[in-house]
């Protein structure tokens, strides 16, 4: 069976919170957010808004690229 992307995405974001020591709690209010939203995201949870997502790898310094084979590497209009 294959692994979804929010499976995966999950099991990163748990295994990053674990190696910082960091309670679920702890993360959320790092990142500004409730608990339950931790919770969620390490459920795989598929209804997560964007930039509550990305204010949580944020927190635990992780970076997500997005590529495109229509744009050029490091070049986009913003």
């Amino acid at each position: 069976m294959e692994t979804s992307f929010f499976t995966h995405l999950a099991s990163i974001i748990r295994q990053h919170r674990k190696q910082a020591g960091l309670s679920q709690q702890t993360l959320a209010k790092y990142a500004g957010v409730g608990k339950t939203v931790i919770y969620d995201i390490e459920h795989a949870k598929e209804t997560i808004q964007l930039n509550t997502l990305l204010k949580v790898l944020s927190v635990l310094n992780i970076q997500i690229e997005f590529i495109s084979p229509l744009i050029a590497k490091g070049s986009y209009d913003a």
